[in-house]
């Protein structure tokens, strides 16, 4: 599978996989993130359900909090 990912094209031996799947792939272990499939906003409790496919525009944002 081939997907767009912040940007840059990555390429997965997965056909599919959840956002949880994918963070733990690439190693992305931010408490605060935000993540989009195709522009749409991917709510936490939704990880485990939400699939990302072949083609899919995937965007994950963590957040840093200071002051």
């Amino acid at each position: 599978m081939k997907i767009t990912l912040n940007h840059q094209l990555e390429e997965f031996d997965a056909e599919i996989l959840t956002i949880n799947e994918l963070l733990k792939i690439k190693n992305f272990t931010f408490k605060m993130l935000v993540i989009k499939i195709n522009g749409k906003i991917i709510r936490k409790h939704e990880y485990d359900t939400a699939t990302v496919k072949d083609g899919d525009d995937v965007i994950v944002l963590h957040l840093i909090t200071g002051g």
